[in-house]
Parts: C-alpha cells; structure tokens; sequence
C-alpha cells in the first residue's frame, strides 16, 4: 500500500446550507446571514455550502426570497472563498426528473450568479442521471464533484465503491464526495473505504456525513488519517445532531499536527457568537426541535436517515396510528430490498417511507401503491444496484408492464423553450424560468409577491415625490 502524504486537511462549511437544513428546516433568512459573511470569508475554508439543496425550494416557499438574489448576495460578500451547492443530478433542485437544456441551462446560470463547486449526486446512485450536469459545469468551468449517496447493504461492497469512483473519474468529474446522509459510515469502515479509493483513483476525495448516529467526528479522524482531501463541518451553534461535526471541534483536533487547518480560533469563535442568538431564537419558537440534537442510534440499527424518521413519526401521527412505529421501521428494509435496494436520500427516502407506512397501515403489502412507487419499479428514476422483487412489481404494475432501460432523461423532449412561454407574464430576470421550471406553483406565488412588494415601492416613492408622504 502507497505511503499517505500528510497535509492539512481542508474544511467545507456547511453552516450556510446542510447545517440549518438538517436542523431548522432551512428556514435562516439572508438577512440573517449576509452580515456574517465577511468574517467568515477570512477562515480560509476550501470552500462554503451556501446553497442547493432545500434552499431553493424554501427561500421561495417560506421565506418569499429570490435564491438567485441570495446567490448573488453571497457572491459579492465572499471575496476570497469558493461558493458550493448541492445539485440533484437530473432533478435538479426539484423531485422529478428534468429535460437536458433544463439542466444545462440551471448550470449555466447558478456558475454565472457565483457558484464555483457543484456537488451533484443521484439517490440511485445511477451515474447516467450525472452525466448531462456534469459535463455542463466542465464547460462553464466550475468543479464538477460527484456524490456517492453511501449506504449499506448486499450489493454496497468495497469493490462497488471503487468501481463507481473509477466510472466517476473517467466521466470527466473534477472531485469525488463520499455523501453519507445517514451518518452510517463507522470509523474503521472510513479508512478501509478511503484507503481503497485513494489507491484507485487520483481524484481528490471529500467526506460528508452527519451526526445522527454519534459517530461522525471520530469517522472524520480516521478518514483524514487515511488520506480523505476535504471535510464538512458546520460551526457548532448549528452542528450535531442530524447536522454535521463542529467546526471548531476538528479545527482543535487537528492542531500541532501534520493535518493542521491553520485557522483561528478566536475568528471561528466571534462567527461562533453571531450564530448562536439565531440558533437560541430557533429553540425558543420550535423551529429547533431539542430531539435532533440528540444521538439517534436507530439510525444504524435501520439504516434510516434522521430526516426520514421525523417523516414517519409524522406520517404515523396524522393517521392515528403512532403504536405502528416499530413495525413501519421493520417495513423499511423490506421495502428497500424490494425496490432495489437504492440508497435513502431525497427522493428515494421519502417513497421508501411513505410505501412501508402504506404496507403496514393496509394490513397488506403493496395493496395500494404511491405513484412514485410505480415511477421507480417502471425505471422511470434510472437503474437499482439490485434488480426489483418481480412479484411486488408485477402486483403493482400488472404482468406485462414495461421497465425504462435507457436513460430516464432520453425520454424527455427539450423543455425550456415551453416553459418560458409559460411564466413569460412573470419574468424579470433569466432565472425566473428556471425558478418556475423547478416549482411551477411556489415560483408563481412569489412573483405575484414580489409584484406587490414593488408596487407597495413605487407607490411611497410616488407618495414622496408628490409631497404626500411625510419624509
């Protein structure tokens, strides 16, 4: 085995996207973050996730904020540091699979607004699902990094890892993450599956995990003693819990070592204090629910993300029906293995769940199948590790019902051009479209918002002008 180089460990912040999104349902405000901004862009960090993910749907949905001008904001603050965000492959920002020049041209514009790192994963893991995202941030020259959304189970050995990171490299990505949404990645598991990478791919290597199972940090020193590039942290107002390792706590770790970060300690405890009225002001209302602060061990016993299991909680509450927990947990696996065994990650977690709530609230399994169900048994979210239990898909699907084999995107014809005619009434800036392509209905609910806040606008500076408002 080829010697580790021991160098610095660099350090992806996470506080401005994943950290308030596992924690408080992504609901910190721009305002809230753009006077934090400058302290932070002089930490040296090797970049800041500060959109992506759920950011987009909720700035527009709860927030009634344009992401494309909280891009921006952060763009401008940011002088020094690289700008991340977290793309869903093929579906982008949205749940449902999207044409070719939909993706390529969100591409085009999220790198032209300010983004310098598009991490892009697919919750099958079905390379063919990156391809068109990937290929489009090559062109617009921003690094394409691609997820691996890690799990468990048969078909998840060490060789398939390694394979999928040589198919990564030779697709023309620029880096590789290790995307453990559930916190499932224990300590040794981390070099073992490090190590292996690194001797098979030159790529640089970044981890990403949660806290949900306890286990995080300590998986964090072991994967960067076995060579692991980059880690994400969320500094520790918003860290723990269902969200990432501490900032501050792997920064100390790594002090007087050969891994050292560099960074300071006193600067990362001032942004600490900015950030921890905001994280007090979210307990207090309920925002912060104290349980995803805690240490779900569950999580490895089921191998079910900390988000997922809240959605159960709630699904099973709404129904009346919370004394089925435990056999809606033993549902899930089953469910997985049924459906080819695909990672839990958005979407795939949720149409997992929701069927195993279904099975066990029915008295029979598969009785009554979710549309996504039938999207994923009729390959219409790509290809599984393991193929589908051919009795559940015929149960659902009928016997002779056709699987896609080819690429789901092949199927969908240009759409962009169909959209814009859509939203055109609407449309002030490029992104609109984009906006609205992503969520039809929100995006127009906010443009009839943002209308009104302008005429609210030019109404008092008409006022004002005609000596009819007090100045």
């Amino acid at each position: 085995m080829a010697e580790i180089a021991k160098k610095p460990i660099k350090i992806t912040e996470t506080i401005l996207r994943d950290a308030h999104q596992s924690l408080i349902a992504t609901r910190m405000t721009t305002e809230q973050m753009v006077p934090i901004i400058d302290k932070m862009d002089k930490v040296g960090y090797h970049s800041v996730e500060c959109w992506g993910g759920a950011t987009f749907d909720a700035s527009l949905r709860f927030l009634h904020e344009d992401p494309w001008e909280r891009l921006r904001k952060f763009r401008d603050g940011f002088k020094n540091t690289k700008l991340q965000m977290l793309f869903r492959g093929q579906n982008i920002l949205g749940y449902r699979p999207y044409a070719d020049d939909v993706v390529e041209y969100f591409v085009q514009k999220s790198v032209a607004n300010g983004i310098d790192i598009i991490r892009i994963f697919d919750c099958l893991n079905d390379l063919r699902n990156l391809q068109t995202a990937v290929t489009a941030a090559n062109k617009e020259k921003a690094e394409a990094q691609v997820a691996l959304s890690y799990t468990l189970g048969d078909a998840y050995t060490l060789d398939y890892w390694v394979d999928i990171a040589k198919k990564i490299e030779d697709m023309g990505a620029s880096s590789i993450c290790i995307k453990d949404m559930a916190g499932l990645l224990v300590p040794y598991k981390a070099t073992e599956l490090i190590g292996a990478m690194k001797e098979a791919v030159d790529l640089p290597i970044q981890l990403h995990t949660h806290y949900t199972s306890g286990v995080a940090s300590m998986t964090y020193l072991k994967a960067v003693e076995a060579g692991v590039d980059v880690i994400d942290t969320a500094m520790s107002p918003f860290a723990l819990g269902t969200s990432q390792p501490a900032t501050e706590v792997m920064v100390e770790t790594f002090k007087g070592t050969p891994y050292d970060t560099g960074f300071d300690q006193n600067l990362l405890a001032e942004i600490a204090d900015y950030f921890r009225p905001i994280r007090d002001e979210a307990l207090e209302s309920g925002l912060l629910n104290p349980k995803n602060m805690g240490v779900n061990i569950k999580t490895l016993l089921y191998q079910v993300p900390g988000g997922m299991l809240s959605n159960l909680t709630s699904q099973l509450k709404e129904q009346g029906a919370e004394d089925k927990y435990y056999e809606v947990l033993e549902e899930v696996p089953k469910v997985r293995k049924d459906l080819g065994e695909p990672p839990l990650v958005t979407p795939s977690s949720q149409i997992v769940g929701t069927q195993a709530v279904f099975n066990v609230l029915m008295g029979e399994r598969y009785k009554m199948a979710t549309k996504e169900t039938k999207d994923i048994l009729s390959g219409k979210y790509g290809a599984t590790v393991k193929p589908f239990n051919e009795e559940v898909k015929e149960k659902v699907l009928g016997k002779d019902a056709e699987t896609i084999t080819c690429r789901p995107a092949d199927l969908i014809p240009d759409e962009l051009d169909t959209l814009r005619k859509e939203c055109e009434q609407w449309i002030q800036q490029d992104e609109d479209v984009l906006s609205y392509a992503l969520f039809p209905q929100v995006a127009v609910d906010f443009f009839k918002y943002r209308e009104a806040q302008q005429t609210k606008v030019d109404q008092t500076v008409a006022d004002t002008e005609n000596g009819s408002y007090p100045v």
